[in-house]
């Protein structure tokens, strides 16, 4: 593919800023038709560049792009994956229409779909969250007969008026399975009625071709928007690499105005990935999410950074956190001093425990 061919809008073969329609070097590339200059160039660390279908290129041996998982230019079907996000790695065609539960909790407990009932028995909480690898099975690749035909609030066992949350995130080949098979799963996800899907989320690695990063914030976008069609309350997860990519989810975020946005932290485990990639990115988000766009985080469970979190976003944040029941199936108990085992009901551990992390969201101080 190259500026020249309008065929099809697919990024170059080894990551060539010179002939890629998304490279952004160009001054004249925002005007030239069938550019979309959305890139500032590859990444000096991608670990793909000397891939196998480079390798064989003139040896006569087959493609080895069917068993990659990694989508680059290269690729023998790069066409057949740009087809299936639209044709662009642009956000502008992509609107988001969806109304946030005006009850959902600044906290919210991620269970694991068993025994709901029991550990809300003396808590009541309005809210919880599942998995959604307990929805959807990493092995069958269909919908566990527990949800198949049933509401995801009979499935769980919740009690009328609390909410059904599916944090739709799992490890790569869980969500690229639910991609492949999307058109027949968001159906089934609708019929199941729940309140709110924070929807799946397409990894970002910064040894990845730059192509993987830009269809992969595209789908992240694109897989919530299609939800939203079907009825659901779509939450979109964001991930970023480069200023660049904040630049466009401000963009869009003045465009759209999304009822909510989503960010899985579960990655950002050391305090290098915290300080270098996760903070900066989250400050400078912070400063271009509309007023009464709400911000739900995964992943984060230490009281500092939820604190920080709170001086960004204020009111907006919303925790969701598997923290509680791990803690309490393990005989622990979250306080202000840390971790302290206890002698105690599971029950009554998991309750303890939810009701410390919603006191950090609710009480910590915030500017806004």
């Amino acid at each position: 593919m190259t500026r020249t061919s309008l065929a099809v809008l697919a990024p170059a073969r080894g990551c060539d800023c010179g002939s890629c329609p998304f490279f952004m070097g160009d001054a004249a590339a925002g005007l030239t038709p069938g550019v979309e200059p959305v890139c500032s160039g590859s990444n000096s660390d991608c670990a793909y560049c000397s891939c196998a279908r480079a390798e064989a290129v003139g040896s006569g041996a087959s493609s080895p792009c069917g068993q990659c998982p990694i989508r680059c230019g290269s690729r023998v079907d790069i066409a057949a994956w740009m087809a299936d996000v639209g044709g662009t790695m642009s956000f502008e065609d992509l609107v988001l229409e969806a109304v946030l539960p005006e009850d959902l909790p600044r906290f919210i407990p991620q269970v694991d779909g068993h025994a709901v009932a029991g550990f809300d028995e003396d808590l009541g909480w309005p809210a919880y969250g599942v998995g959604l690898r307990r929805v959807f099975s990493p092995e069958t690749h269909r919908i566990y007969p527990k949800f198949d035909g049933a509401t995801a609030h009979e499935a769980l066992g919740l009690r009328p008026g609390q909410l059904a949350v599916l944090v739709g995130y799992g490890e790569d080949p869980l969500v690229e399975a639910f991609w492949t098979r999307r058109h027949d799963l968001i159906p089934a996800l609708a019929a199941q009625r729940w309140d709110v899907v924070l929807a799946p989320n397409f990894s970002m690695y910064g040894n990845q071709p730059r192509a993987e990063h830009l269809l992969n914030f595209r789908r992240n976008l694109l897989i919530a928007t299609e939800l939203a069609s079907a009825g659901l309350c779509a939450v979109p997860n964001l991930y970023w690499f480069r200023k660049e990519d904040l630049d466009r989810y401000l963009a869009w975020f003045a465009d759209c105005a999304p009822a909510a946005i989503a960010v899985n932290l579960q990655t950002f485990r050391t305090e290098e990935d915290w300080e270098l990639m996760a903070l900066p990115g989250l400050a400078y988000l912070s400063t271009g999410v509309p007023a009464g766009t709400a911000v739900i985080v995964t992943g984060s469970s230490r009281a500092d950074r939820i604190s920080t979190l709170l001086e960004l976003f204020g009111s907006r944040l919303h925790l969701v956190s598997q923290n509680p029941q791990q803690y309490a199936r393990h005989g622990a108990q979250m306080t202000s001093e840390g971790r302290v085992d206890r002698q105690a009901r599971v029950e009554d551990l998991f309750a303890a425990n939810v009701r410390f992390y919603a006191g950090l969201v609710e009480n910590s101080p915030a500017r806004r």
